[in-house]
């Protein structure tokens, strides 16, 4: 399946593997994320194609502080390794489809040309 558990150790590895991958930041004593979890599981259903990822911030402090996690449920989406999004707070599942639908159409080319220009 598309979900995997992201660590220290496979990070580089779950990163190559599609263009878009979707992280959730999660604790197990947290409510919301554990309420988040089957949003996030139904839609990985949805994009075979794309890599889901779950990151226990309390197992994997070193990712946690990487991605600057200051509170959970965060959600964060990479298009080609960069992020394109990142918020804290449990989504409705149309809310996250719609994020995903607008990153899988997101040109990282386009959007670098304008910053050049700006």
């Amino acid at each position: 399946m598309n979900l995997v558990t992201l660590t220290a150790d496979n990070f580089e590895q779950v990163l190559g593997q599609k263009d878009l991958t979707v992280i959730d930041f999660w604790a197990q004593w947290c409510q919301p994320c554990l309420t988040f979890a089957d949003t996030f599981v139904q839609v990985a259903k949805r994009f075979p194609d794309i890599t889901f990822a779950k990151v226990d911030v309390e197992a994997e402090t070193e990712l946690a502080a990487d991605f600057s996690v200051r509170s959970i449920p965060l959600l964060v989406i990479l298009k080609q390794r960069t992020i394109v999004f990142a918020e804290s707070g449990s989504l409705p599942e149309s809310t996250l489809i719609e994020l995903i639908e607008q990153a899988q159409a997101l040109d990282l080319n386009a959007v670098s040309e304008q910053g050049d220009r700006d």
